[in-house]
């Protein structure tokens, strides 16, 4: 198994510095790479004060060059906002700019407050995506120029005139409904369940596989793997449960006033007016960890078995629960602790200690015994040249 972060990001509106916010997100994308995480994506959002990276292939552009082996996705980037000639243009561009470390996840756009100020309503935004991909997936893929006229766009005989860099991947998000698992079979292009933890996204899991499953026979082409599916949910975890609750006593209040008050996003609908009603929400509702090592393990094996047959990547969700310290310390407890129970990453060491443990006796005697004899000889020998000298 895979495992990133979904940095959309989440920043504690109207209390901070912008600028100082976008340069944590950069530094924990090093932090990230430094622990061994395999990927991170970038939301794309332009209202509500909150999530502040407008444009996530420029965020891609900015953090390439500062880190070393981690992937960077859109995460995602709203295709319909957008001219798919001049988004497939700007894909290709830093795909080769990264050399390949660049992944695409789209989607039809997150926030009604954002389609609106573009005159998109939210009723439109999934045809229109669909229509979308199929447009950028051939601008992509063709050398044969394209021409499509809607309301929102014309191309005349469009191409991209640059090849890609790489054969890089390109993901579509899904929450409840089953537009985006319809669009990910019709391109055998990757799934990204945004929802996989919350109410509804639970129930929908292997239903949305199956629906990739069945619109790649549809559409003759195959489906892609399991291990290309990326499921998502919030975590934060400390050394203890005590000590996860109270790191996120910091800014969990303000996470769910925005997705309760300001972001108009029924899909992403958590409860409780407390804090206290808060935290146990996320946490008895399965939707969150807020505590240790074990209860995220916990958490990744119980979607494993809600996935019915297994994913392949498993995103924590960025947010700012907790303070920028402890929100590190959480992901290096889950690189050291987490990531290796189900990257088989322990394995051989077990086995060779096991081993030693078996066979420790025998060999700890053999060892002292030759220690004995290398001793013994020593002062043989030295004994032989005191008697030659005397």
């Amino acid at each position: 198994m895979n495992f990133g972060i979904f940095l959309t990001p989440f920043h504690l509106p109207n209390t901070q510095n912008p600028t100082w916010a976008l340069r944590r997100d950069v530094e924990l994308v090093k932090h990230y790479d430094m622990l061994g995480f395999d990927e991170v994506w970038f939301g794309e959002h332009h209202s509500c004060g909150c999530e502040l990276i407008g444009d996530p292939i420029t965020m891609i552009a900015h953090c390439a060059p500062q880190t070393r082996h981690i992937k960077l996705g859109t995460g995602v980037f709203s295709l319909p906002y957008h001219n798919p000639l001049w988004a497939a243009e700007r894909m290709i561009f830093v795909d080769h700019l990264t050399r390949g470390r660049a992944m695409y996840g789209l989607g039809p756009g997150a926030l009604p407050t954002d389609a609106r100020m573009v005159g998109i309503e939210p009723s439109e935004q999934r045809d229109a995506f669909e229509l979308d991909v199929d447009v950028l997936m051939h601008l992509i893929h063709s050398d044969e120029p394209i021409s499509v006229k809607t309301s929102r766009y014309a191309l005349n005989d469009a191409m991209v005139q640059l090849k890609p860099y790489s054969d890089f991947e390109v993901a579509v998000a899904a929450v409840v409904s089953p537009s985006g698992p319809r669009i990910a079979g019709k391109h055998g292009l990757s799934l990204m369940s945004i929802a996989a933890t919350m109410q509804g996204g639970t129930d929908a899991l292997a239903g949305h596989r199956r629906i990739v499953e069945e619109r790649a026979r549809e559409f003759g082409a195959p489906a892609a793997p399991r291990s290309t599916w990326r499921l998502l949910g919030p975590m934060h975890i400390a050394e203890t449960r005590e000590r996860a609750v109270e790191d996120v006593r910091h800014g969990i209040d303000l996470w769910f006033d925005y997705m309760q008050n300001v972001s108009a996003s029924p899909q992403f609908s958590p409860a409780g007016t407390t804090t206290e009603e808060r935290i146990r929400w996320v946490v008895d509702s399965g939707v969150g960890v807020i505590g240790t090592p074990d209860d995220a393990i916990e958490q990744i094996r119980r979607l494993q078995e809600m996935s019915d047959g297994g994913f392949g990547t498993y995103l924590i969700m960025g947010n700012e629960w907790a303070r920028f310290d402890a929100t590190k310390r959480s992901c290096e407890l889950f690189a050291e602790h987490v990531m290796p129970v189900f990257q088989n990453q322990n394995t051989r060491l077990r086995a060779s200690e096991r081993w030693a443990r078996g066979h420790h006796d025998d060999l700890h005697a053999r060892q002292a015994a030759a220690l004995r004899a290398a001793s013994d000889k020593h002062a043989a020998e030295q004994e032989a040249k005191s008697l030659a000298t005397d």
